[in-house]
């Protein structure tokens, strides 16, 4: 099993974004879709659900820029480098690159954050979107109390002004990587496959870091100033999912949330803590193929 690839019938590309160098897995046939992975991971966090799908669809797992194995740029002085608005540029450029000016949409954490930036950005360019774990930054950030803000710590240790972030995670990588997975999750470290977990390690590299500390610290600030401006709903089909034993829920109400931003919001709960398209990948995918069905 260990010499198996994580993505079987999948090729891998890198392609030219007007911001940053795309790494992506490319498999199946059919109508587009793209999956975004989040914090701290890449997207071999898609393994157990994106073969299946590749079934009904073309699916499309990339990395973020600052993740994996895409190439991470600049923040620049304001952040904008990492700005949910840049980040999801990229992924329109990626989707245009490979014939796809449409496409469907499934984001977990971060790619979530990155999702919500392109439904506003380029509302014609998706046809539906699933978000898995996440409520809007703006409202997680105006409801913050002592109980979220623990569970929640390294949204305001990541923030921290550079290069204190980076240098204390730099001390033990591996250490802070591992803490943070088996702290999100139902069942600790044992519930990811060893390959991804050996490639989440590999790609921890210390400009990734870095790149990670830049994403939080766009979300703490010239992110809020894009989410200010926009007053429009959301149109498109939004399908929303969050672990049952995950903080997102426990600390807000993912639904209404979401239906304070968009107009056509469902969702429910799916076992287990954080990362659910790996601890729960059927329940994951039942939800997702229902929702991403023609006419559903």
């Amino acid at each position: 099993m260990a010499d198996e690839p994580l993505f079987p019938g999948f090729g891998a590309r890198t392609i030219a974004a007007r911001g940053a160098d795309i790494h992506c897995v490319i498999g199946g046939a059919g109508s587009p879709l793209l999956l975004l992975h989040g914090f701290p991971q890449t997207h071999a966090m898609w393994h157990r659900v994106a073969p299946v799908l590749a079934e009904s669809f073309t699916v499309v797992c990339a990395d973020l820029r600052g993740y994996g194995d895409s190439s991470k740029p600049p923040g620049g002085d304001d952040h904008v480098g990492y700005s949910k608005r840049a980040m999801a540029a990229d992924m329109v450029d990626v989707m245009h690159a490979l014939g796809h000016d449409r496409f469907a949409l499934v984001a977990h954490d971060r790619g979530a954050r990155v999702a919500h930036r392109l439904m506003r950005d380029h509302p014609h360019a998706v046809s539906r979107v699933a978000l898995l774990d996440i409520c809007p930054t703006a409202s997680m950030y105006a409801q913050t109390d002592f109980a979220f803000a623990r569970a929640y710590y390294h949204w305001f240790f990541l923030i921290q002004p550079f290069d204190l972030p980076e240098r204390l995670i730099g001390g033990e990588p591996r250490y802070y990587l591992h803490n943070k997975l088996s702290g999100w999750g139902g069942r600790g470290l044992g519930l990811f496959d060893p390959r991804a977990l050996a490639e989440y390690e590999r790609c921890f590299t210390t400009d990734a870091v870095h790149a990670m500390c830049e994403d939080y610290r766009a979300s703490a600030s010239i992110d809020l100033e894009h989410d200010r401006v926009d007053a429009a709903r959301i149109a498109c089909p939004l399908l929303v999912l969050w672990g049952d034993k995950g903080v997102v829920h426990r600390r807000f109400d993912p639904l209404a949330e979401w239906r304070a931003v968009a107009a056509d919001v469902r969702g429910h709960a799916v076992p287990g803590g954080h990362f659910v398209a790996e601890e729960s990948p059927r329940e994951t995918l039942a939800a997702l193929q229902a929702f991403l069905s023609p006419g559903s």
